[in-house]
Parts: C-alpha cells; structure tokens; sequence
C-alpha cells in the first residue's frame, strides 16, 4: 500500500499491510535526534532520514509565510519566546504574552492582529500541483483557539477570565478562531482535494484531570472547534485533534463536537485507558499515537517498547482505526534502540490469523 492508501484503510476501519505510523505533534528532540543518529549509523548503515522516510505515513504541508517579519523572538500573534535551557537542549518558554494586561474588549480593537494574506496560498497550490506527495497523507495545521488565547492572555490569566471577565477571553477566542478558519479554508482551496488531514489542538487535561470544567469547555471552547470542524468537513477532509493529558472524561464530547482522530493519547496520564477509549469510542473515531514518552519509551527496555507497540496495535488497531505514534515529543535522553524497537515493531507486516 501507498502510504495513503494505508492511513485511510485505517481511518475507514479497513484492513491494512502494517499499522499506519506518524509522527504527529511530535518529533524527536534535537539531543535524542543526533542519539538516534550515531545509533543507526553504527548499528544500520544508515541516516535517520533514510530509516524512517519508508515508514512515516502522514506528511505535514502548509503555505509560506510571506508577511511583516515580527520583532525577535515574536510570532505573528505577538508571543514572545526565548530558549530555556534543558542541561542538553532547549524549550522556547513563553516570557511576554502580550494582551495580558488588556482589560476592556473594546481595547482588542487596536491590536495589530494577524491577517491570511501573510501566507502564500498561490505558491501552496502550484507547489503541491508541480511535486505532489500523492504517496503520502498530507495534513496542514487547522489551529488551537484556546491555547493561542491564553498565549496570548497569560494561562492563569485566561482560565481565571473564563469565570472573572468572559467577555474579554470570549472576544481573543472569537478572533483567533476567525483567522483559524479562514487560514484552513484557504489552505484547504489551495489543496483542492490533495489534503486529507487537518491537524487542531488544545490541551484540555493535565497529569491528573480536565484543566476546566467541562461547563466553560462546553460555553468557551467546543463553538471554536465545532466552527473548524465544519469547515474541514466541508472539503472532505478530516480532523486529527491533539490534546494532552487526563481528557477520558470528554472524549466523548469531542467526538460530538465533530473529531475524527483523538491524537496524543496520554495513557500515563489519570483515567487514561487504550481499551476503555476503543469501546467507548472506536466505532466512532479513529487514534493516533499512545507510545509513552513519559516512561516506556525513555525508562524502558526495548523488549518493553515492543510489547507496548503490539499492545496497542492489538487493543486500538482491532478493526482498523489506529495510526501508531509516540504520544508527544521523543525526549533528550531516551535510548536510541527504544526508538528503533518502536519504529521496527510497528512496521512489521499484518498477518492474517
């Protein structure tokens, strides 16, 4: 199977040569990555590039940002960013959100906020038209309304605005959420066709549970998402939605608020259970990730990745439905032979029994 032939099999619970594999709202960080690097050169003959571009199924795609070049270390929303060191590596923290002392709506008219028309959508389309990767599932990046909000707000901020001053957080998600919408229509125009996959995001669980309640998620956040979910699907395409953490307890208000692929899947988090969500849920959406990059994958052996992987094929792949990941970023420090016993596993034909 072609790599997308073998991720919409999946997605249409239909039988498939091996389980899909992505890397989706992961990665391998940059120490775990020259790790991997020194491993297969040693151990396989071979660079990371050319081990994994056979086995990852979904390709991530987007347009060019052709806009004002923002202040340093700025995004287009205003964020500032610095790196922060890690012993090895570095994060870029947050250390300016810029509406965090803004306190009348009527203020947020005066904000220099983004505009669709800093992205080359033109080029978008003639690039995918002159080399499209007909092999692979492509997937652009639809948006998160509420973290972009609260990046923006402050967290503390924001999730204290949601009870304290409504009006003020309800107004940054309306216009975050507005700009989201009109990006994916563009982008999803552009592709015509060529794009199967939307990735959204907002992390709405911690370690042990929701970060809100479910009422304010339902009043604040689920119309930003249903509002992108309806655009997506008007083109055919589908969501692939990230959240982090303990999210058991709304699964199934995601699925209603119109998901098709639950992404991250903490199953070290609280509540958090592979086959709890695959009956609850596996004959409505489909999954990605699951491979722990909390514990398995950087504290165990690779006999214990490997018994995950089929685990998971076993539990979230019965019937199709499952696409195999780590569940967020390889982390520094994580034994390069645990990610090769990920990726070595998960590639291995299905065979009937």
């Amino acid at each position: 199977m072609t790599h997308r032939e073998r991720v919409i099999a999946a997605l249409d619970h239909r039988s498939t040569d091996r389980i899909p594999i992505a890397l989706v709202c992961s990665g391998i960080n940059a120490p775990a990555m020259r790790d991997l690097e020194r491993y297969l050169g040693a151990h396989r003959g071979a660079t990371v590039q050319q081990y994994l571009e056979p086995l990852i199924d979904i390709r991530h795609v987007g347009p060019d940002y052709t806009g004002p070049n923002p202040a340093r270390g700025s995004d287009i929303w205003g964020v500032e960013r610095s790196p922060v060191s890690y012993g090895n590596g570095a994060y870029e923290e947050i250390v300016c959100h810029p509406l965090a002392d803004v306190r009348d709506p009527a203020d947020l008219d005066r904000y220099p906020w983004p505009t669709t028309d800093w992205f080359d959508y033109g080029r978008f389309a003639n690039d995918l038209r002159a080399a499209p990767d007909a092999d692979y599932c492509l997937m652009i990046s639809g948006g998160n309304p509420f973290e972009t909000a609260w990046y923006m707000l402050g967290l503390e901020r924001a999730l204290e605005g949601l009870v304290s001053e409504p009006e003020l957080v309800q107004a940054v998600l309306d216009r975050v959420t507005a700009f989201y919408v009109e990006h994916t229509v563009r982008q999803l125009e552009a592709a015509d066709g060529l794009v199967d996959l939307v990735f959204t995001a907002d992390d709405l669980g911690g370690q042990r549970g929701l970060l809100l309640s479910i009422k304010l998620w339902e009043r604040h956040i689920r119309p930003c998402h249903e509002a992108l979910n309806r655009t997506i699907h008007q083109f055919g395409a589908r969501v692939i939605y990230h959240s982090d953490g303990a999210i058991g307890s709304i699964a199934e208000r995601l699925a209603d608020a119109g998901i098709d692929v639950l992404q991250a899947l903490q199953f070290d988090a609280e509540g958090m259970d592979p086959a709890d969500l695959k009956g609850r849920l596996g004959h409505r959406i489909g999954f990605e990730g699951g491979i722990s990059v909390q514990s398995t994958l950087p504290f165990g052996t690779p006999d214990d990745v490997r018994r995950e992987v089929r685990d998971r094929i076993t539990v979230l792949g019965a019937g199709g439905g499952y696409i195999l990941g780590p569940s967020h970023a390889i982390q520094a420090g994580t034994p390069p032979e645990n990610v090769v016993a990920m990726f070595d596993e998960a590639s291995r034909p299905i065979t009937s029994a």
